[in-house]
């Protein structure tokens, strides 16, 4: 092998070592980006509601431009899926929670396998029995988001619902 073709296969070695670098920090970049991300917000509005009558109650969220996450009922069983759980409180009746339906999604690379997913701005809305007065109604959205490259580990959105019934 002469010296042109080890010089040569030294440089082609440094570049691969060096776009595998590049690509590595990009990820880690991106990952720890990700991790104090909120990818979905919540729209705490005060609601009112008749005392000691089933109301619904919608709770809304939005999903940052540019990502998906899942619906609550992925189409595939390995996806997580988004849950919104609310913690019952003194004197409340919390009843059935109505999940939107998901929106077709699909990737680029793989155009025939749709997800099912949540983009922009989604309502879950809750049937709540309260009592008379003032409470403050605690939960949790359990999402993971996605991009067109990736998805980022699942998150917890803190959620509080201002409730009179009157």
């Amino acid at each position: 092998m002469g010296r042109g073709q080890t010089h040569t296969r030294t440089i082609l070695s440094a570049i691969f070592v060096l776009t595998c670098l590049a690509y590595i920090v990009h990820a880690q970049t991106n990952l720890s980006t990700a991790k104090g991300k909120a990818f979905v917000s919540y729209s705490a509005e005060p609601v009112i509601i008749a005392a000691g009558k089933q109301t619904i109650v919608p709770l809304r969220f939005h999903t940052l431009s540019g990502y998906h996450i899942n619906s609550h009922t992925p189409r595939q069983d390995y996806l997580i899926a988004t849950e919104l759980t609310l913690q019952p409180a003194s004197g409340i009746q919390i009843g059935k929670l109505d999940y939107p339906a998901g929106k077709p999604y699909s990737f680029a690379f793989d155009p025939q396998e749709k997800l099912d997913v949540y983009t922009g701005d989604f309502t879950v809305n809750a049937r709540i029995i309260a009592p008379k007065g003032s409470y403050t109604l605690l939960g949790t959205l359990h999402y993971q988001a996605c991009d067109n490259a990736a998805c980022y580990p699942p998150k917890t959105l803190p959620i509080a619902l201002p409730i009179t019934a009157k």
